[in-house]
């Protein structure tokens, strides 16, 4: 069964069909299957890394580099690791350059750690939701994070620190316009980094910034199988993308900072990480937590 999009009243026959004809397929390849208006759309998706990344230096060219090492195809999706954006844009600052304040080192002294390392924090955030076990702030792109999503891994120098890209939309964008000129493709850019979760033990890859794509595909207004109106299935693509793409990159000094995810075509010239952040007076766990420090 080619690609394309299969019309049938048989839900049930659709996705045996499907499974009848691809079964010995999937082995060596991700088919992703989407239900919309009764349509069917079969989708042979290719997810690999990129091998050959250099050590990324302040002023690199990271989509040069990129597609010095992978053949790029129109509407990719690259998923780009936050760490190597950041080092190109030379995010690195000494913490024995950071003057602490008397609110950095109170808190530092609540939850055990580096007042030098609060002041970083501090310094990226708009606002405060906790300080202890644990400093968890919004910073200034609207994003909430563990330590204004500070990383003290992949970076020489004991007392060196990474912080976050300043405008993650922004190098999302510039990158993505990059690739535009070395090749001639569109192509969508996640950049990603890895966050723990509320309710739930260990850490997922989540985009930080975009372009070239919608943050989310909105199901509200069509049909599940019986007929009901979906009314609040908005579906985060671009965390869906930054997780998998994760699992793909690994961790630590045997992971790559690049994967690559193709056939997956959703391309949009519009699209911010402002549209996925939860405006503050609709964050019910944010008002709760806020709540809870005034009591």
């Amino acid at each position: 069964m080619a690609p394309g999009i299969y019309r049938s009243s048989s839900f049930a026959g659709i996705c045996n069909n499907l499974y009848n004809n691809t079964k010995n397929k999937i082995r060596n390849n991700y088919y992703y299957i989407r239900f919309l208006r009764g349509e069917v759309l079969l989708l042979n998706v290719t997810a690999f890394t990129v091998l050959d990344i250099p050590l990324i230096k302040p002023g690199d060219d990271l989509a040069g580099i990129i597609h010095e090492n992978a053949d790029l195809e129109e509407r990719d999706i690259i998923a780009i690791s936050s760490t190597i954006v950041s080092k190109s844009e030379n995010r690195i600052i000494s913490l024995n350059n950071i003057d602490v304040t008397g609110k950095a080192q109170n808190i530092a002294k609540n939850n055990g750690s580096d007042p030098r390392f609060v002041q970083a924090a501090l310094n990226e955030s708009t606002e405060i939701l906790l300080e202890s076990p644990f400093l968890l702030v919004r910073i200034k792109n609207g994003s909430i994070c563990v330590n204004a999503g500070i990383d003290r891994s992949n970076v020489e120098g004991k007392d060196n620190i990474l912080l976050l890209p300043e405008k993650p939309d922004r190098s999302a964008r510039e990158i993505k316009d990059r690739f535009f000129e070395l090749t001639g493709y569109k192509v969508s850019v996640v950049i990603i980094d890895t966050n723990g979760r509320a309710f739930r033990c260990g850490q997922t890859g989540a985009a930080v910034g975009i372009a070239g794509i919608k943050p989310t595909v909105d199901w509200r207004g069509t049909h599940d199988l019986f007929g009901n109106v979906l009314e609040v299935k908005n579906e985060a693509v671009v965390d869906e993308i930054a997780g998998f793409a994760n699992v793909l990159m690994g961790e630590g000094n045997g992971g790559t900072p690049v994967a690559i995810i193709r056939g997956l075509d959703l391309y949009s010239e519009k699209g911010s990480m402002k549209d996925i952040n939860r405006p503050g007076h609709e964050d019910v766990i944010r008002e709760a937590i806020l709540k809870s420090r005034s009591v």
